[in-house]
């Protein structure tokens, strides 16, 4: 079904421009502007919040965090430079030591935070959530991190960042029939609700270095846990992650999942564009909105692609997943006004401005078009597509077991389809 906005192409040219300057304005303040060791980005400064709100999940990895504030005490004390040596062209090898040092630390975290998540059982990604910010907040006011030049800092957090999430513990080492690698997301709106969850973090956390077993079949599942910010994704974190997968090392098939409406969704045709109005985690708002659709960024270029992509899930398979939930084959898009305009007068040569993709037009349907943009370039016959799950409010652990059973069943019904 095709919904239109209307769409001013001038206003949405020139918003296009602000936000990718905004965009790497932000990649900036929260990667290199931090010079002062006292600078905290915003979802570090709801620590206190959250800390006074749900004080036992937000410590629960804390014997995590506290090792991590005595090993940097410890690396700081043996190898500190001034500012000046760090910067000079003789100490790239220190500064690849401590991104390999911090690459530790967060692949420690993540290890940490999946075995405290199975042993507890308790079903929450939360802990993970505010173990990294309070990681990331020591890091950066650390007398080593304020030594370093803007460039190491940016490369400090983000080996932190990928790490945490999962990047460096994928290792296909099973000796599975397939293999599966998936990606879910980070609590979000946290302003709105300070202990608001995300069943797509607790699915990712439930299906780490699992391995199923279905009809004589086995698959080999890892996974990552992507952050809600634009930023980061106009920086490549997605890409980053997913194109060795694309590339190199062999995968049967790539799921996104992010926490959507009442039902799980299949959403088939994910859009280039943003149109969201609301912020991310960081509170940042791109000036996108359903009239003004913005392109995002891949570094300091607009994403490339067509407005519409298509997925390759075994939809018909996945949709009879039982469970708790109906299971959807979503194909509802949203274009903008002035190309249905064209597409009644049979103007050809216009292609549909997307204005919502299937997924809507936050992140949810950004990691879709990007992952499906990578499998056309790399590897066209890869199943890859996203799943909408039902919406949360609160930790629910019925709930969110029921949302991971009726996963495993959708991987289920899809290994007949694998080759």
């Amino acid at each position: 079904m095709l919904k239109t906005k209307k769409e001013n192409t001038n206003t949405r040219f020139l918003s296009f421009k602000k936000s990718a300057s905004l965009c790497l304005l932000i990649l900036t303040s929260l990667c290199a502007n931090a010079q002062s060791h006292s600078y905290l980005t915003v979802e570090e400064l709801r620590i206190d919040k959250v800390s006074q709100a749900i004080p036992s999940v937000v410590s629960q990895l804390d014997p995590t965090v506290n090792s991590f504030n005595k090993a940097l005490s410890a690396f700081e004390n043996a190898h500190l430079l001034s500012k000046v040596e760090l910067q000079s062209t003789t100490n790239k090898n220190f500064s690849n030591e401590i991104k390999a040092f911090i690459k530790k630390q967060g692949q420690q975290l993540w290890q940490n935070a999946t075995g405290s998540f199975h042993h507890k059982q308790n079903l929450d990604d939360r802990p993970l959530y505010w173990a990294r910010l309070k990681i990331s907040k020591a890091l950066r006011q650390s007398k080593l991190f304020a030594s370093l030049s803007p460039i190491q800092q940016a490369e400090t957090l983000w080996a932190l960042e990928l790490s945490s999430r999962g990047q460096s513990d994928i290792s296909f080492d099973k000796k599975t029939d397939h293999k599966i690698l998936l990606l879910g997301f980070d609590p979000f709106l946290l302003d709105r609700n300070i202990e608001q969850n995300n069943p797509s973090g607790v699915t990712a956390l439930s299906f780490d270095n699992k391995i199923i077993n279905y009809q004589g079949k086995t698959v080999e599942v890892e996974t990552f846990i992507a952050p809600v910010r634009f930023a980061d994704f106009d920086q490549g974190m997605i890409e980053t992650v997913l194109t060795p997968y694309m590339k190199d090392i062999k995968v049967d098939m790539i799921l996104t999942v992010s926490m959507g409406r009442e039902s799980f969704d299949l959403e088939r045709f994910p859009g280039l564009r943003r149109s969201v109005t609301a912020p991310d985690n960081l509170n940042i708002k791109t000036g996108a909105n359903p009239q003004n659709p913005l392109i995002p960024m891949l570094k300091d270029k607009p994403l490339d692609g067509t407005e519409f992509l298509e997925f390759s899930l075994p939809v018909e398979q996945m949709v009879k997943a039982k469970g708790a939930f109906k299971v959807f084959d979503n194909r509802n898009v949203t274009i903008a006004a002035s190309s249905l305009a064209s597409l009644l007068n049979n103007d050809t040569g216009n292609t549909p401005t997307a204005v919502q993709g299937a997924g809507g037009g936050y992140l949810s349907n950004e990691i879709s078009y990007r992952s499906l943009r990578l499998r056309n370039l790399y590897r066209p016959n890869l199943p890859v597509g996203h799943i909408h799950t039902p919406r949360v409010s609160k930790l629910d652990i019925a709930e969110h077991k029921n949302i991971i059973d009726q996963i495993q069943s959708m991987i289920e019904l899809s290994l007949s389809t694998l080759k």
